[in-house]
């Protein structure tokens, strides 16, 4: 049995994925800090759901707390690292930039630093699909060229990118990142959009539309997302004998055990349709506030999944409009609406 440590363990992916696994028969321990950026009853309840199985410990700790960090690690000794904690939020990061200095720069250095002392199999880190900034050329490629991030929390997942190739380079540690696409489903975290305009058009007060509407989002269903982390796990990249030896298609390293995997649905998808599945599932329309862009927003993304596809054989799958309903249904059984 396999033994997987999850930072972010009672996050939303963090839940997902370690439910997943869990399901496969591997060994999952979790690390978390249970802050309150969101609602920390909701944390609480994942944890305690997957708490009924076994196979699965956790601790509260900061990733901050290199010591703290360092010794549940020690002692649970994994076999591979999948770290998703992060301080997250686009817009939050305009509010408190320290916050994503303090948890997402020095708090991946200490789990790299933990993965090292421990010679795990594999270190798989979360980046996201910001670290594309203003780059326009789309789909967005793995091995396009990303300097210029749009906002503080973009920039940390990009020097996260970076510090993580450095370690896989000195230290032979076999490390993928993978960049996230808008990702959505059951368990969400109450400040992404689809939680705020389901509550909002359920409760009957306007959400707030962004550019009055005029974005594309490439929206990723939560278990398509970690089926593909999942799956990446037992891809572990190796260091090439030389750069011609690297398929065209694959982001990996010419000098490092490293790559960089999209992970999204290969869909752009406008807001105003989403609204319009989320409307349907509510059964309700939604009371329109349209707004002006936001600082650091980008008016589109989107996927292009060929290397996750031709690492995994999988692409993710979930047409929007039933990941919605899905999300919906969650969102009215939880909050007994």
């Amino acid at each position: 049995m396999r033994t997987v440590l999850i930072t972010g363990s009672a996050g939303f992916i963090g839940f997902h994925l370690a439910q997943l696994l869990l399901a496969e028969g591997f060994r999952v321990v979790g690390y978390d800090g249970l802050t309150d950026y969101y609602d920390v009853r909701l944390k609480e309840r994942r944890h305690q759901m997957l708490l009924q199985n076994q196979h699965f410990t956790c601790t509260v700790g900061m990733l901050e707390d290199f010591e703290a960090l360092r010794e549940f690690a020690m002692a649970e000794q994994p076999d591979i690292i999948v770290h998703l904690a992060a301080q997250a939020g686009v817009r939050y990061s305009l509010e408190n930039p320290r916050a994503y200095i303090d948890a997402n720069v020095v708090g991946t250095f200490n789990v790299m630093e933990c993965a090292r002392e421990l010679g795990v199999d594999h270190l798989l880190m979360a980046s996201t699909s910001s670290v594309y900034g203003a780059n326009e050329d789309m789909p967005f490629d793995e091995r396009q060229k990303c300097d210029t991030q749009l906002t503080l929390y973009a920039a940390t997942k990009k020097a996260n990118e970076a510090m993580g190739h450095s370690y896989a380079h000195l230290w032979d540690l076999p490390t993928t990142m993978f960049r996230f696409f808008t990702v959505y489903g059951p368990w969400g975290r109450p400040d992404m959009a689809l939680f705020k305009f389901t509550k909002g058009i359920l409760e009957g007060t306007p959400i707030d539309i962004y550019n009055r509407g005029e974005m594309f989002r490439d929206f990723t269903f939560v278990t398509d997302l970690v089926r593909g982390i999942r799956l990446l796990i037992d891809a572990v990249p190796q260091r090439p004998e030389s750069a011609e030896a690297i398929p065209e298609w694959d982001s990996l390293s010419p000098v490092a055990p490293f790559r960089v995997v999209n992970i999204g649905n290969n869909e752009q998808v406008r807001l105003t349709d989403y609204i319009a599945a989320i409307e349907e599932a509510c059964g309700r329309e939604a009371i329109r506030n349209l707004m002006p862009m936001q600082k650091g927003d980008v008016p589109a993304t989107w996927a292009d999944a060929t290397l996750l596809m031709e690492l995994t054989g999988y692409a993710p799958q979930t047409d929007v409009r039933d990941g919605i309903r899905q999300f919906v249904a969650w969102y009215r059984d939880y909050y007994e609406i």
